[in-house]
């Protein structure tokens, strides 16, 4: 998965030489318990070096899968009861050692009078013709303490459409809040972001590759939460220049029991979702372990041994072997232990000689405190690319995935090809190198906070 590229982060010197060479919804009704709880179902997360602004990080966490925009009267909000967070782990630990949680409250002014969402244009989020409004807190949680960062800030309502939203643009930008400490954050309706052909469940696209370059989850959109802060806040020791790697991950809590998440006492919650890379609970757990990586702390993963020997053995170049006849890469899978795991380090035992994105680069780890964790892992030293290549790290692009993930990441393509070894080999599989055949998302990207194209507002049925 690795391209042909001798690189060097500009300001830390991390990135050593990669050798020669250039699947499913990220996360979407992934296991069999939250394909029944869409609110707290987190489909995918992303993290990158903002391109407006180097000395930040932006981090992007969607739930709600599969939001057809008609879907009326009701529409999509965020729970309550529930705390939606992203977590971060600088000293590789696999607990958060920062938790960004976002709450939601509704001020529902309907009552017995109508069942319309708005009673007229609404053009400000402040507008009485909206008659369904949320409003969040955001607080961050260290071993220090809970601070909140935004106090009763209104998030963006769906999209119903153009006569009773005329501009949704202007009503997103006046949902960007600026944080205490430093950076803004969103919350509100936005396009899903990812963008795949689905049918690999069809035995893997049809068991001719002929089921490809459909955009399954075109013209759907999300619950997005986006948050843009200083790197300094994220860093180990606020160091970015000594600890620039920071694994990330999104959770969601349900109100029901009393546990521990991350060493960090959760009250009366508990965890029901998790993501970090995209496509391992759907490519690499097996349905009955699903609902279990779901639970688990990050820490915790290094003591399942049935998940981690689906690390090791994955089915899906067994599946690639009987159903297309290319050959599976021998086993055990060290290198897709040192992507989904470890983060690839040159000292982190794995086969991948480079230096990329594990916390053991960072100066003021603690090695024997460092576990293998499943994290969507990011080297905030790596600069921000002047042309961004939508297949990553495997076409010499060290800011893409799997050194975080930004929008545009082609994580399908670059997943099947890690896992056929190319992360390995230096190689891409030529027989599958046109991948599910959906290279792009179908709505352009911002090139401003927060990123995400607008949510659209027509029925994703266009027929007839």
């Amino acid at each position: 998965m690795l391209a042909a590229a001798t690189a060097v982060a500009a300001t830390a010197g991390l990135l050593g030489s990669f050798g020669p060479g250039t699947g499913s919804a990220s996360s979407h009704r992934e296991a069999p318990l939250i394909a029944g709880d869409p609110q707290a179902d987190n489909t995918d997360v992303y993290a990158f070096t903002s391109p407006d602004d180097a000395n930040t990080v932006s981090l992007v966490a969607n739930w709600i899968p599969f939001e057809e925009p008609n879907g009326g009267p009701n529409f999509y909000p965020f729970a309550t009861n529930t705390y939606y967070n992203i977590k971060i782990d600088n000293d590789g630990d696999g607990r958060a050692d920062i938790i960004y949680r976002w709450t939601f409250s509704n001020e529902d002014r309907r009552g017995t009078s109508t069942f319309l969402y708005n009673n007229g244009p609404v053009t400000s989020l402040k507008d009485a013709t909206l008659l369904f409004r949320q409003h969040y807190t955001l607080q961050e949680v260290t071993k220090y303490g809970t601070k909140t960062l935004v106090k009763d800030a209104i998030a963006a309502p769906s999209d119903v459409g153009k006569a009773s939203m005329p501009d949704y643009g202007a009503l997103r930008r006046q949902a960007v809040s600026a944080v205490g400490g430093g950076g803004r954050t969103y919350a509100g309706q936005a396009d899903d972001s990812f963008f795949l052909d689905l049918r690999a469940f069809d035995l893997l696209y049809g068991a001719n590759l002929k089921e490809t370059g459909h955009d399954t989850l075109k013209g759907y959109n999300v619950n997005t939460i986006a948050l843009q802060v200083p790197k300094k806040a994220l860093a180990l020791r606020g160091d970015v220049t000594r600890n620039p790697v920071v694994g990330i991950w999104s959770t969601t809590d349900r109100k029901g029991a009393d546990v521990k998440l991350g060493g960090i006492q959760a009250g009366g919650y508990h965890q029901v979702s998790r993501l970090g890379n995209p496509l391992v609970n759907e490519l690499v757990s097996p349905a009955g372990l699903k609902d279990t990586f779901n639970r688990l702390d990050p820490s915790q993963d290094h003591t399942v041994k049935p998940l981690v020997n689906r690390v090791l053995n994955p089915e899906v170049p067994q599946l690639i072997q009987k159903i297309y006849g290319v050959p599976a890469p021998a086993t055990p899978r060290k290198d897709l232990s040192e992507i989904f795991l470890s983060g690839i380090s040159k000292n982190s035992g794995g086969p991948i000689q480079a230096d990329l994105n594990s916390q053991l680069l960072n100066k003021d780890v603690r090695a024997s405190r460092f576990v293998p964790a499943e994290e969507l892992r990011l080297n905030m030293a790596v600069p921000v690319t002047a042309a961004p290549n939508r297949l990553g790290v495997l076409a010499g692009d060290l800011q893409g995935y799997p050194n975080g993930r930004r929008l545009g990441d082609d994580v399908v393509d670059i997943g099947l090809q890690a896992l056929e070894g190319a992360a390995r080999t230096g190689k891409l599989v030529p027989a599958l190198a046109k991948g599910d055949g959906v290279d792009a998302n179908e709505s352009a990207f911002g090139s401003a906070f927060p990123y995400v194209a607008l949510p659209h507002d027509t029925s994703v049925n266009q027929a007839g």
